[in-house]
């Protein structure tokens, strides 16, 4: 092939690894692919996605190209799949390989929406905001939005210094869970009495749960990209472990037990009041977390607001865990896509903020913690009640797929 080929292929390469890196899916990711070939002339395109690589092979009359790029560490930056999204199918984007090259570049290499001290604050609300929808008190809460901001800045700090990641986890999530074990035991020497500790003390560690591979992992799978689903999944479930594995150390060294109580109990009409605006804190502050842009922020979690709330008042009502997932899952799907045509908000942006607070980590470690204590039943319970609402949460977005209408334009 011709030197301007070659371009080319390398151009699609560092824009299918940029996207994957940013947490964009697989299918999404070959869409645009797709797109961007035939701007830059590219024919017979063939895309192939690991979790660590993503290969790419063109082929004309007379000669093949195969070219293979690693993707890089994963991480999550909704911006900068919204701006790749907005490269390859605006209709005035770069068309020449090195306008594309260049523009990837500048993604890359842009600022993050917010500082570091504004996510870990809003990562303390948000966890505050978990600990009130999962039953907590004024003074569970404190603690909790306490524990999950500091565990916040502890894995900023641990990334700072290049170790892995998974590492990471398990240090920020005994870094969270040990600030709220001994913010409580100041708090019982003082005389507070806490009403319901052990939710406050797993929302001290949900911000670390990997909603955003988990779905999109699903997604994927639904999507046949089995290759880049099952590395997402295994990468997230590894994330899980590594959590809990910091939790388990705070847990059995602090004794400290995990047996569900009594929520807190609250007038109807204020119970709505307060989960709305820790839905609404919660999303946004998720949001804020995967850089999503101000106005995004916003969506998300009036979005949240709406969505949980509908899910919490049809369980409520009696539904189960997973049918209510799913339909508060269309109901996010459908209103994030009317948002992308009306005000060219993306879609992703306003949805895993949304999703990722209904993903149920308290199910996912009091699974890991019952097992490690030798409660195989109930570890078992509590483990397909995770597994259905996460399913029923990626089966509720890609059921939203039915009602799209456009399609990505050239």
């Amino acid at each position: 092939m011709s030197a301007a080929s070659d371009s080319a292929v390398d151009a699609l390469l560092q824009f299918g690894a940029a996207a994957l890196r940013a947490g964009n899916t697989a299918s999404r990711t070959r869409e645009w692919m797709e797109i961007l070939s035939r701007k830059t002339r590219l024919e017979g395109l063939s895309v192939g996605f690991a979790f660590d690589s993503i290969t790419v092979t063109v082929h004309d009359a007379e000669q093949r190209t195969t070219a293979l790029a690693e993707i890089g560490p994963p991480a999550i930056n909704v911006w900068r799949i919204a701006e790749l999204e907005r490269l390859a199918t605006a209709a005035g984007s770069p068309r020449t390989p090195l306008e594309i090259t260049a523009r990837i570049a500048e993604i890359q290499s842009a600022h993050s929406l917010f500082s570091r001290a504004t996510i870990v604050a809003g990562i303390g609300i948000a966890s505050a905001g978990f600990a009130f929808l999962n039953g907590a008190a004024a003074a569970e809460m404190s603690m909790a939005g306490l524990g999950g901001a500091l565990g916040q800045w502890s894995r900023f700090w641990l990334t700072d210094r290049h170790l892995n990641p998974y590492g990471v986890a398990a240090l920020a999530a005994a870094a969270a869970s040990g600030s709220y074990v001994a913010a409580a035991a100041l708090a019982t020497h003082a005389g507070f009495g806490l009403a319901n500790h052990p939710a406050g003390f797993i929302a001290s560690v949900l911000f670390l749960v990997p909603g955003f591979p988990l779905i999109a992992g699903l997604f994927d799978l639904m999507q046949h990209q089995v290759t880049a689903a099952v590395g997402r999944l295994a990468h997230g479930a590894m994330v899980l472990l590594a959590v809990a594995l910091g939790l388990s150390i705070i847990v059995a060294v602090a004794q400290v037990d995990l047996a569900r109580q009594p929520p807190l109990e609250l007038a109807y009409p204020l119970q709505i009041g307060f989960r709305a605006i820790a839905s609404f804190a919660a999303a946004g502050a998720f949001a804020m977390l995967f850089n999503c842009s101000l106005r995004a922020v916003l969506a998300a979690g009036l979005l949240a607001l709406v969505a949980n709330g509908l899910r919490l008042g049809l369980i409520d009502m009696g539904l189960r865990l997973a049918p209510a997932a799913f339909l508060a899952a269309m109901v996010i799907g459908v209103v994030a896509l009317m948002l992308d045509r009306r005000f060219t908000i993306s879609r992703l942006a306003v949805i895993v903020p949304a999703i990722v607070i209904m993903v149920p980590g308290l199910y996912v470690f009091e699974t890991i913690v019952l097992f490690n204590r030798g409660r195989a039943l109930d570890a078992l319970q509590a483990a397909a009640s995770c597994a259905f609402v996460i399913l029923a949460l990626a089966t509720g977005l890609a059921a939203v797929r039915i009602f799209r209408a456009d399609k990505p334009r050239s």
